[in-house]
């Protein structure tokens, strides 16, 4: 340790209380972290790019400083997806400082991991209060039925008004309008469900028939569009 010649030339003077950092809780217990292997937590982060095309949504499990389980969601941006494929196979067994200095290769998950960091550290995590935290495979559990992110996808025009093109239900097939032109309803296939009836033996149109559904007061429709060609 280097010293400069003012501070040799101080007098000692002792710094009295000091406690230590201040607890957080982690996985039901308040934790004095000292060292990353004292993080532990399951949480999400957002982040997004500096010209802003795209965000992505990070979640990591994190056991005693070591991430076991990564989901990576994104969306806006063609190449970030290749990006979420390296990021989802480099950053399981990481710990949580390598991870924040690894390249992810694009800036959204890089940021979404900084985001992530910080609510880890501080204790603002999904499983802060959940004794032994949760469980590898979470994140999983997070998508759903099917296994798809949840995306929602709406568009709209000053001068044609309103398209709803995808929602949490899935792919919107038909919109239900009134006498007014309004939209009341909606008909959409879940792509998740479809494809699970497929590899379980059902042809496509049986498939496709299976994973439709309806929401709203589409019995009362005027008339049904197309909301992607009509």
């Amino acid at each position: 340790m280097i010293y400069s010649t003012e501070v040799k030339a101080m007098c000692p003077v002792t710094q009295g209380v000091h406690h230590g950092a201040a607890p957080i809780p982690e996985e039901a217990k308040w934790v004095q972290a000292k060292e990353i292997k004292d993080i532990s937590g399951y949480t999400h982060g957002i982040g997004w790019c500096a010209p802003q095309q795209g965000a992505c949504k990070l979640s990591l499990n994190v056991k005693e400083g070591i991430i076991q389980e990564a989901l990576v969601e994104t969306i806006g941006c063609s190449g970030m997806t290749h990006s979420a494929a390296m990021a989802a196979e480099i950053l399981p067994g990481l710990t949580l400082l390598e991870a924040l200095n690894t390249d992810l290769v694009c800036d959204a998950i890089n940021t979404a991991m900084r985001e992530l960091f910080l609510q880890i550290v501080y204790g603002r995590t999904q499983s802060a209060f959940s004794e032994d935290g949760l469980q590898i495979g979470a994140g999983l559990e997070d998508l759903g039925k099917g296994t798809r992110s949840m995306v929602g996808t709406t568009y709209g025009t000053l001068e044609k008004g309103p398209r709803y093109l995808e929602l949490t239900d899935g792919y919107i097939t038909e919109l239900a309008l009134d006498e007014n032109e309004e939209i009341i309803g909606y008909k959409y296939v879940n792509f998740g469900k479809m494809m699970e009836f497929i590899q379980k033996g059902d042809d496509a149109a049986t498939a496709l028939q299976k994973a439709s559904g309806q929401y709203g007061r589409v019995a009362d429709a005027a008339r049904f569009i197309n909301p992607r060609h009509e």
